[in-house]
């Protein structure tokens, strides 16, 4: 078990970060994913101290008000949600390469965020959700069933039955990123921003949970994740995919 006590002064802070993790420690959750790679971007992420929950282990985030990750606590600062934690790190260290594309494209950065909320990550669980139950903590099973199975209203092994279709659906869904990486290498340009750990969170998500391929064979996508793989002396690679 890969052991997180260490705790390193940042500026003078102390940082903690609250991320998702199924059995074996895996840390998979696409919004935690985004802070992880943001941290990374900033050289931050090897010196910030983590706290790995489960879902049977929301007690941990009573601290916040709420009961979701990712959180960060910062000393007396604690903040939630993916999107509001980049802006914080945009905010507070401002000495490091920023987050955004730039100050006038941070919009377009939320844009791209919400649109993997609303239209991205709904076509990846129906295509991993199933896989998901195989990798979390035995006792987080019965609560991961019951409650997917209520907010879909079929069986987990229902949802992923036409997951040939859903993943044709989703290479169609993603055809603005697609057009984006034929004119740069990143969706940020030159070098990967937040948008970018926006799109791989997903990506993330279902490499380390199944061993379905989100993506087809030859898709252009394919590439860029590679390159994101690669980012951070190969950050993301480390994380053992789904085989």
């Amino acid at each position: 078990m890969q052991n997180y006590q260490k705790l390193i002064i940042l500026n003078g802070r102390n940082m903690k970060f609250y991320d998702l993790s199924g059995a074996d420690n895996k840390r998979f959750s696409p919004f935690g994913w985004r802070v992880r790679m943001s941290l990374a971007h900033l050289d931050m992420e090897e010196h910030t101290e983590v706290e790995l929950v489960k879902f049977s282990q929301k007690d941990k985030l009573k601290f916040s008000g709420q009961e979701l990750v990712p959180v960060i606590q910062d000393k007396s600062t604690i903040i939630s949600d993916s999107w509001r934690i980049a802006e914080y790190l945009e905010r507070n260290y401002t000495n490091q390469p920023t987050l955004f594309s730039s100050p006038t494209d941070k919009a377009n950065e939320k844009f791209v965020s919400s649109w993997v909320d609303s239209q991205i990550h709904p076509l990846v669980a129906k295509c991993v959700v199933r896989d998901i139950l195989d990798v979390i903590d035995p006792n987080d099973r019965e609560y991961f069933r019951r409650s997917r199975e209520a907010r879909f209203g079929m069986s987990l092994e229902e949802i992923v039955t036409n997951r040939g279709e859903t993943r044709s659906l989703l290479k169609r869904t993603l055809f603005p990123v697609r057009k984006v990486l034929e004119l740069n290498p990143f969706l940020g340009g030159t070098s990967a921003s937040f948008a970018d750990y926006s799109v791989f969170g997903a990506m993330m998500w279902a490499r380390i949970t199944s061993s379905f391929d989100i993506l087809e064979e030859h898709d252009p996508i394919t590439d860029w994740r590679e390159r994101m793989l690669d980012l951070y002396d190969g950050l993301a690679r480390k994380e053992t995919a789904r085989g």
